[in-house]
């Protein structure tokens, strides 16, 4: 029901996608050149995408460059989401978040059960907004940015869901 579209037009929307890995180059990042794909189909643009190794100053760093572009409206990471020493995208990304959306990482977990069973917890996904920007930050492997995009993130990105969704609520599309 909630998948519903009605008569809006499609807005596209610029979109950043940082893959942090300590191990992944251009040729071997598959989550991240997925998500490029993924976001292009329905006709959101990419703005620019990056790798950075799992360190949480350089993820916050480049995440925090984006949040203060007004040019991005979304940011998608891939990474660095798990419970290993290296892994810190969510100390690095908590910190920056004006608002949690805690109701992603719970569906996005929930949904996952059906797929993965119980290696759900390991996955430490988190989502909020930030000067405007909205931030998804997903698991490095491809069947859970796929999961995160065409369950969760596709829809909430597509002003033609109803009843509500992610685009009528950015600022900084309503001041243009």
């Amino acid at each position: 029901m909630t998948e519903k579209k009605s008569e809006r037009e499609f807005i596209p929307l610029n979109i950043s996608v940082l893959t942090i890995s300590d191990s992944r180059n251009e040729e071997t990042d598959t989550s991240g050149k997925r998500l490029v794909d993924l976001l292009e189909q329905p006709g959101h643009e990419l703005f620019e995408k990056k790798i950075v190794p799992d360190d949480i100053y350089k993820i916050r760093s480049q995440v925090s460059q984006w949040i203060a572009n007004e040019d991005v409206q979304v940011i998608l990471t891939t990474g660095g989401t798990g419970v290993t020493g290296r892994d810190g995208t969510p100390e690095a990304v908590n910190i920056l978040f004006d608002k949690v959306i805690e109701g992603f990482g719970e569906t996005f977990r929930s949904i996952s059960y059906q797929q993965i069973k119980t290696s759900t917890i390991q996955s430490r996904a988190i989502a909020g907004v930030a000067n405007g920007t909205y931030i998804f930050c997903l698991p490095g492997s491809m069947g859970a940015c796929v999961t995160a995009w065409d369950e969760l993130i596709r829809l909430q990105l597509d002003y033609r869901t109803r009843p509500c969704n992610l685009v009528e609520l950015m600022p900084r599309l309503r001041e243009k």
